[in-house]
């Protein structure tokens, strides 16, 4: 991956990296039991565990593992969710893809705005073949945000995570370069 961060612009947003200064943003909302819901971790209780999620942020990036974007509104600089890319496998051209957004922000089309451009940055960007998203199957707005991306739902993957003292069924969707660009 290239040294500078990548900043994403798109008609409404600013994608950029996510520092320590987030943290009190990055709290907020992954503190929000209902944005927690789908997300694999406990409702966050302090600002230090906001700085252990930017630190993984930053670690991925160093290990070409991933990539993570702070979604803020044009002229604001509060990051009010985040999208991006993990466990990236270069030498099968793929990655997996996550996305959160401050309640706040529901229903306004930011997460899908968001998301399109970290998938052209993927295909064009990091030359990825594959972007898989997993996604637990009650959670209905995120199957719809994918599916309008063109996303295909591939499967159940059955007791895939052990999270929150739980195992979870995962959906696997996918879009392929070739979707992407048709």
């Amino acid at each position: 991956m290239e040294n500078k961060f990548p900043i994403l612009e798109t008609d409404r947003l600013v994608l950029r990296e996510i520092t320590p200064e987030d943290a009190e943003n990055i709290f907020t909302y992954l503190s929000d039991k209902e944005v927690m819901k789908y997300y694999g971790l406990a409702p966050f209780q302090s600002v230090d565990e906001a700085l252990d999620e930017i630190a993984w942020y930053q670690s991925i990036r160093e290990n070409n593992t991933g990539i993570r974007w702070g979604i803020t509104l044009k002229g604001k600089g509060e990051v009010i969710g985040s999208c991006g890319f993990l466990n990236i496998v270069s030498q099968h051209f793929r990655s997996d893809i996550g996305f959160e957004l401050s309640k706040d922000y529901w229903g306004q089309g930011i997460a899908q705005e968001s998301i399109e451009a970290v998938i052209k940055y993927g295909f064009e960007q990091l030359n990825l073949q594959r972007i898989q998203a997993l996604i637990e199957p009650p959670n209905e707005a995120s199957q719809k945000l994918v599916e309008r991306q063109g996303f295909i739902k591939e499967g159940l993957l059955r007791n895939y995570e052990f999270t929150s003292g739980k195992f979870d069924n995962l959906y696997m969707y996918s879009l392929l370069k070739e979707d992407f660009e048709n």
